[in-house]
């Protein structure tokens, strides 16, 4: 019976760590692609796949203590590797396959300890009340529709092709320019509606409107007013004419 229990045993933990990322392989992958830049006392070599091949001055943060959850977004998100530090980070196809970044993201969480890959539940939020915390917190640079803006010293990007688990990561890490949202300012709970709310907000109901792209309501009243001052001038000049004919 002990056997048995024993066998069972060692299944289970084989099979809960046979979706973990293994950390030798990511070692070489971080050898490869990031120590170039993040590699302690190192911050000026440029060089690496996918960067420019010249010395950089600009300086790389240590990894240590990050934690999966902020290697897993810049990862998967296509943020990392950067062609050139300093550089704003964009949206891009990741350089690495699921696999080699799961690898990656286990040995940059090995570093040191931090924050785990979160797991958000959008499926439990409220749209409603995501559309108001969305509003107080995130709109002022993403717009309300999540279509992205500009602000000083960076661009918040669109939502559009941000997953659940992204958008949970970005709340809690903040990259570049955003801030730093902690549990105590935006609750799991709160997090799960934001995210149901941007997912709603990719593809809303438009019946009775015109979407115009989505692109906001202070461009939509933009257009609005030019339609508006279009139609005004066409009916001046119409009644112009009239009252000359006359």
């Amino acid at each position: 019976m002990r056997t048995l229990a024993f066998t069972v045993l060692a299944a289970l933990v084989l099979a809960g760590s046979a979706g973990a990322g293994n950390v030798q392989r990511g070692q070489r992958l971080f050898g490869q692609f990031c120590a170039s830049c993040h590699a302690e006392g190192q911050t000026t070599i440029g060089a690496g796949p996918g960067r420019e091949m010249r010395q950089q001055t600009a300086k790389a943060p240590s990894l240590r203590g990050v934690g999966a959850m902020a290697a897993d977004f810049y990862l998967s998100t296509g943020y990392m590797p950067l062609r050139k530090l300093g550089l704003q980070p964009r949206r891009s196809r990741p350089v690495l396959s699921t696999g080699e970044i799961s690898d990656l993201v286990a040995y940059v969480a090995s570093l040191g300890k931090g924050p785990a890959i979160p797991r958000p539940q959008p499926e439990r939020g409220n749209i409603a009340e995501g559309f108001h915390l969305f509003g107080d917190h995130c709109a002022g640079c993403h717009q309300i529709v999540a279509e992205g803006g500009y602000v000083t010293g960076g661009l918040p990007p669109p939502l559009e092709d941000a997953t659940s688990l992204q958008i949970a990561e970005a709340v809690r890490i903040g990259p570049w320019v955003m801030p730093t949202f902690s549990k105590k300012a935006i609750s799991d709970r709160q997090l799960d509606s934001i995210i149901a709310y941007v997912n709603y907000a990719k593809h809303p109901d438009d019946r009775g409107g015109w979407a115009i792209g989505h692109l906001g309501p202070i461009p939509e009243g933009l257009v609005t007013w030019f339609i508006a001052a279009a139609l005004l001038v066409a009916f001046c000049m119409l009644l112009g004419k009239r009252l000359k004919s006359s």
